[in-house]
Formats: C-alpha cells, structure tokens, sequence
C-alpha cells in the first residue's frame, strides 16, 4: 500500500468514527460494484446516505471537498443508482450525497453537499 492509499485509509477511518459518533449507521464501507465505489453508506433516520470522503494533508491546494467536481458527483450518483437497484430500495426512499472533508485531523460534514444528478 502506498502513502496515498494509507493516508486514504486513514481519513475513512476518521470519517467513519465521526459519522457513527454523529448518530449515522454506517451500512457499507467502500462500496464496490462495476460501476464505481462509494466510499461509505450509511442511514441517518429514514435518510440513505452516500458519503465521499476527501482527504489533504494541508490547505495548500484548497478544501478536499472541491475535488468532488461534477464528473466526480456523476460517478457517485450512477453508483448510488446501482446500489438502489441491486439492493432493491424502494422508489420513494429519500437520499442524501454528504461530502467529508479530512484536513490534517480536522473534520468538516458536509451534508447534502449535491443533488441527485
């Protein structure tokens, strides 16, 4: 594994303590299906939730979140599409896309952080 695959690791690992602290259940870590991966899947109440989690080290090149572009959202959305399906979600389910920022060891929740695409 090398330093940016630990370093990911590590920033799930965070995310996930701070969602679970937060009252989340967390459902699936890193989703995997041919069509991507999501990072975490939780349930927040009623609420699916499909989390991103970003990581830097420092603030040198911006908040982590900004990389979560839209051709990133895309990605996660036509996964999160396939996990409905596969999983047999009902229609009607309300779903929310959160974005986690790790910067240094400070944690910021971005939630609804984008819409449906």
């Amino acid at each position: 594994m090398n330093q940016k695959q630990i370093d990911g690791r590590k920033a799930e690992n965070l995310a996930e303590a701070y969602l679970l602290q937060q009252g989340m259940e967390i459902l699936y870590r890193n989703y995997r299906c041919r069509r991507g991966e999501i990072d975490l899947i939780g349930t927040e109440g009623d609420i699916l939730v499909f989390v991103e989690v970003k990581a830097r080290r420092t603030g040198r090149f911006g908040y982590p979140g900004e990389a979560v572009d839209v051709r990133k959202q895309k990605h996660i959305c036509r996964t999160a599409t396939y996990f409905c399906w596969k999983e047999k979600i009902e229609t009607g389910r309300q779903i929310r896309f959160d974005v986690v920022e790790v910067l240094g060891n400070q944690i910021r929740h971005i939630k609804d952080a984008f819409d449906y695409c």
